[in-house]
């Protein structure tokens, strides 16, 4: 007869975080370490500010892999990498992204080359990433099943934010949040976490007179912190389990202004 005492090892669950050495991202992967998740920080260039991520996460079994979302090759190597040394992954955070200040009525501004920049990492790359570790994430045996998070935002809505593509993109990988999470349901959920003005590197760089405006027009009167959108992140992983295809909002109430 077996001990009561017998307890079944259960591995930790394995997260992958494209982007991961931006101010989101990090804080994001900070904060799925502390929920006792394996990180994989993900990055395009940034190896060192990676490496220097993973070795201040608590816990064990993190690891720094490149990711550079719109190199398909690149990301076959990433799962297959994932998969020599954790043989699954629980969770995708599709949090890699880009865009440039642009004037919404300046079009020669958009040029073609940062058109199809933001297009391609901001739709075509969380797409890819995806398509790239769908066979492992459909491996989890996490509640709820697997989950991606594709990191969106309040401009997707808006249709106000740091250029026209960008908003565009956003509203695309919105759309296509719904449509997957419809084809890979029920092994995969997907969601997306749609932060609005987010006080980081990028937007305290930004005119004072233009972040006042934003303040001034979101009801809760402040901006976005990423700590909270990484707390949104954890409660879509291990809270929010019988949730899928839904655009979950982290904007002080934006749209409503």
């Amino acid at each position: 007869m077996e001990s009561s005492q017998e307890q079944v090892f259960k591995p930790r669950p394995v997260a992958v975080v494209t982007g991961g050495t931006g101010s989101i991202g990090a804080t994001i992967c900070r904060a799925l370490a502390r929920e006792g998740m394996r990180v994989v920080v993900g990055y395009n260039r940034s190896v060192d500010a990676a490496r220097a991520i993973v070795e201040s996460l608590p816990g064990e079994g993190h690891a720094a892999l490149a990711s550079p979302v719109t190199d398909s090759a690149a990301l076959a190597t990433l799962s297959s990498t994932v998969k020599a040394r954790y043989g699954v992954c629980d969770a995708l955070i599709n949090c890699a992204g880009t865009t440039r200040f642009v004037p919404h009525n300046d079009l020669n501004g958009l040029d073609d080359a940062l058109i199809e920049t933001i297009l391609a990492t901001n739709v075509r790359g969380p797409f890819a990433a995806l398509r790239a570790l769908r066979p492992l994430l459909e491996k989890s045996a996490q509640p709820g099943g697997a989950v991606v998070i594709n990191i969106s935002s309040i401009a997707g809505v808006t249709a106000m934010g740091s250029n026209v593509m960008y908003c565009a993109s956003k509203a695309a990988v919105d759309n296509m949040t719904k449509s997957l999470a419809r084809a890979l349901a029920p092994r995969i959920r997907v969601l997306s976490i749609s932060p609005g003005v987010v006080d980081n590197d990028f937007i305290r760089s930004m005119d004072q007179r233009w972040l006042d405006e934003q303040v001034a027009r979101t009801p809760l009167k402040r901006l976005a912190q990423p700590e909270e959108v990484a707390s949104a992140v954890v409660a879509a992983i291990k809270l929010l389990t019988f949730t899928t295809g839904s655009i979950i909002a982290v904007d002080g109430g934006r749209p409503l202004s």
